[in-house]
């Protein structure tokens, strides 16, 4: 990675949290983690944009919850045994991620790190903030939170849609 996103993930090293969605692996940076708990049913928030849910109450305080296959234009969770719900924070702003499985963590050094395909970013894909380069396994996404909000917000608006 170059530049600013570089600087945005570390010196030397980034710790990343990974979970699975539709058979992909996905993560984030875990300093934008709180907590994963197990998945738990979603109450539906009445005229919530499309992306959202429902909210959950991790006790006493009450997230809204987004399930990231549809955010990513891909299906649905499997609320199995090995669902969960990924507690995020950004800007002082919780949300829960329902994804099919937490996996693990990953420290990796950032040359491992490369940015999306070129191709991708021009066409106006921003969900995936980097791509982790590892030997003999499939590359992890690493997610970009703020785009992921950013979605929220636009399914809101009439008229327009969702695009990661």
């Amino acid at each position: 990675m170059q530049g600013a996103s570089q600087a945005a993930f570390g010196e030397n090293r980034v710790t990343l949290g990974c979970f699975e969605v539709q058979g992909s692996l996905y993560a984030l940076d875990v300093s934008q983690l709180r907590e994963v708990v197990r998945w738990q049913t979603v109450t539906p928030l009445p005229r919530a944009p499309e992306l959202i849910e429902g909210v959950v109450d991790l006790r006493g305080t009450v997230v809204p919850v987004i399930d990231l296959a549809r955010a990513l234009g891909r299906g649905a969770v499997e609320t199995g045994a090995r669902a969960r719900i990924v507690v995020t924070e950004i800007d002082g702003l919780v949300v829960g991620l329902s994804v099919d499985a937490a996996i693990e963590v990953l420290s990796i050094d950032v040359s491992l790190m490369d940015d999306p395909p070129a191709l991708a970013v021009q066409a106006g894909y921003g969900a995936t903030r980097a791509v982790v380069r590892r030997a003999g396994a499939d590359p992890v996404m690493v997610l970009s939170l703020e785009h992921l909000l950013e979605s929220v917000y636009r399914s809101a608006l009439p008229g327009q849609e969702v695009s990661t």
